[in-house]
């Protein structure tokens, strides 16, 4: 695997591949641009079935297909308690990708219902420390997310637990001198993923994994204050500030410890900030 050559390879690895027939498609319980997620059972597990949605031009085809490619490799390939457990996919008739259901719901959902409640410190730090290990779990792997956000966190039934979910713009870190602007979310986004944006189209940009720590900053940062980032700004002016000003969401009222993390994280100098090895420990 390492060189990255059989990441775009067609063939799923047959103790991956998921038999339509047994697949039981129920309600639908998110979608995104890419795909739309149902509540559903493989051979009577409750699981979450992702479903790829069809792509018009010969281009979208393409790009569907090495996301695709892309998202069921690298969750074969890395287990964690804090990872979404992965337990197959198919490409026909439909692409699908199947995984555990974690009844929680998104911790954006979670977050919103709270408001303008906050949650208990201990319980942010809590869930800040399951994701930091999710990401040090990745990382170990050569792989950046590139998509950290509430969004595509997800809580288990009891609320305690939170896991890490999509793929579709995860990358291996020896890949990234080939990757364009196609990237997360602008408002959680580092600013050297974006400020190509701005550049020529299909610019190709070098960046690493401390992306996935910026992204994190702004994670926690919420995570504390339940309050969007950025507020009263669009996605675009939000990315805009950050990257072109420096501007940063105020960490005036938080606690010493956890204003230390979070502005170290993210600073402007991917260089300055910690990895998550380091970040679990001052957590």
């Amino acid at each position: 695997m390492g060189s990255g050559t059989g990441f775009y390879s067609d063939q799923l690895d047959p103790k991956w591949v998921v038999d339509p027939q047994h697949l039981f498609v129920g309600p639908k319980i998110g979608e995104g641009s890419h795909a739309k997620i149902y509540e559903g059972k493989y051979k009577n597990k409750t699981v979450a079935i992702k479903i790829i949605k069809k792509g018009e031009s010969p281009e979208e085809i393409a790009k569907r297909d090495s996301r695709f490619a892309r998202e069921v490799s690298m969750l074969s390939r890395v287990q964690h308690k804090n990872l979404v457990k992965f337990i197959g996919a198919c490409k026909e008739p439909i692409m699908v990708i199947v995984t555990e259901l974690l009844l929680g719901g998104t911790l954006r959902k979670y977050l919103v219902s709270l408001r303008p409640g906050r949650l208990d410190t201990r319980l942010a730090v809590g869930f800040a420390l399951d994701i930091a290990r999710a990401m040090e779990c990745l990382h170990s792997h050569g792989i950046i997310h590139r998509d950290l956000k509430p969004e595509n966190l997800i809580l288990t039934a009891d609320y305690k637990t939170v896991k890490l979910a999509d793929f579709g713009l995860a990358r291996e870190e020896s890949l990234t001198e080939m990757m364009t602007a196609e990237t997360g979310t602008y408002r959680w986004m580092a600013p050297e993923l974006y400020s190509t944006v701005t550049l020529r189209q299909g610019e190709k940009k070098h960046y690493n994994h401390k992306v996935d720590a910026y992204s994190f900053a702004i994670v926690l940062w919420e995570l504390i204050h339940n309050k969007l980032p950025f507020e009263g700004m669009s996605n675009l002016q939000a990315a805009y500030a950050a990257a072109f000003k420096n501007v940063r969401p105020s960490a005036d009222d938080l606690r010493a410890d956890l204003a230390a993390i979070v502005t170290s994280c993210w600073r402007e100098d991917p260089n300055d900030r910690p990895n998550f090895t380091e970040i679990i420990q001052l957590l």
